[in-house]
């Protein structure tokens, strides 16, 4: 459940189309002339709230939209809000339905669809579905598969920062396959570390160990809980910083090269992990430091040649050193609040940019990017007081 606080503004200002004379191109612009070529219908492979936020955007811009639903999901909101509903997985637990690609590129292939939004979840950070759609002739409203794949692998992402001049979390270069690697770490670094899932994150296979005594029984756990989410029990060791704010940076690039950021959110408040609060712009951040933040993030995106929308994600210790952690290819959860203080609607600037629309003819430029107060968004986590608040499920009675 999403709570927003702030009224929601017209979001169209900054994209109302405007030609411009030229385009800004860059060295990771590809040898052949880019075209405009406008999306006619647009699947979003997901379910919920991300499904109808694209649906509103795709019928503002004159979009045709197609939902997919499991059988589970007959009765859901995001079916009646699309123009044309597919059912998916036939006979699969509801999760494995939305994740059944060669299901979802067929339903598309079938009815003329011309581009995937993937939302966020699922298969919004899957570089072998990103790749399926460019396969299939559909186009993927996100990067290009191989920058999902670069992005989606931490430790390869983390090589391309440090390439990029990008401050890192002190760590090991590559997946760790045994114990003592990890001791080796903690010998040089000293306590606390952390293990990090390499193939995956939300918070599963991740460990902080204190102390040399913990450090078996942590490596165990993370590796197996890496194991049974991402199918891939590969860890890195990183210095864990402690009581950091956790500050990520919103970036949008385009095919010519062009990219800009957003300003940045707060998402410190965190439970399990999983983030509870988000504020854009973040409170008290030091001019500097917003500045850096935001220069690294748009220098790490023009290193991969990043297109569409993702934030780039950033630990900032007591002392203000900012350590980058990952890169999100996707829309996220949390989006809205930077649309609330730019005024700019992410989900229409990634349609069009999809469509081969460059950042400038969209009116987006950095120095036309401005910040307009604040946005809070809090997100309900259900637990259970009288059970050591483990996670709980159920009807929501009191509020």
């Amino acid at each position: 459940m999403l709570l927003h606080v702030g009224g929601m503004r017209s979001a169209l200002g900054l994209l109302a189309v405007r030609r411009a004379c030229c385009l800004s191109r860059s060295t990771h612009n590809s040898p052949q002339t880019l075209e405009y070529k406008p999306i006619k219908k647009v699947m979003v492979a997901n379910r919920g709230e991300i499904a109808i936020r694209v649906f509103r955007a795709c019928t503002e811009l004159g979009i045709r939209t197609v939902a997919v639903y499991s059988e589970q999901d007959t009765g859901q909101m995001h079916r009646q809000k699309a123009d044309e509903a597919y059912l998916i997985g036939k006979g699969l637990p509801p999760v494995a339905a939305y994740l059944d690609i060669p299901d979802i590129i067929k339903v598309a292939k079938e009815n003329d669809v011309d581009a995937i939004h993937p939302g966020y979840g699922f298969l919004s950070e899957r570089s072998d579905f990103a790749q399926a759609c460019v396969d299939a002739g559909v186009r993927f409203i996100g990067p290009s598969p191989d920058v999902v794949r670069k992005m989606g692998d931490k430790v390869e992402a983390r090589s391309i920062a440090i390439r990029a001049g990008v401050p890192v979390v002190p760590g090991t270069d590559g997946p760790i396959t045994c114990l003592s690697e990890a001791q080796e770490f903690s010998n040089t670094y000293g306590f606390p570390i952390i293990f990090k899932a390499a193939y995956g994150g939300g918070g599963r296979g991740m460990r902080v160990v204190k102390e040399y005594e913990e450090l078996e029984e942590n490596y165990q756990r993370a590796y197996s809980e890496a194991l049974a989410a991402f199918g891939n029990g590969a860890l890195f060791v990183e210095k864990f910083i402690e009581k950091p704010r956790h500050i990520e940076v919103q970036i949008l690039g385009d095919k010519y090269g062009n990219v800009i950021h957003l300003y940045e959110r707060d998402c410190s408040i965190q439970r399990r992990h999983q983030k509870v609060v988000e504020i854009a712009p973040a409170v008290q951040l030091d001019p500097h430091l917003r500045d850096r933040l935001t220069a690294d993030s748009v220098n790490l995106a023009r290193q991969v040649g990043y297109e569409n929308a993702g934030t780039v994600e950033f630990l900032v210790d007591k002392h203000g050193r900012h350590y980058f952690i990952e890169v999100n290819s996707r829309l996220q959860v949390e989006h809205t609040v930077t649309e609330q203080v730019t005024d700019v609607d992410l989900v229409h600037a990634q349609l069009r940019v999809c469509e081969g629309r460059s950042l400038p003819e969209l009116g987006l430029k950095q120095d036309k990017i401005r910040i307009n107060g604040f946005a809070i968004q809090c997100r309900v986590t259900t637990e259970d007081p009288a059970r050591g608040f483990q996670p709980d499920t159920g009807r929501l009675e009191v509020f």
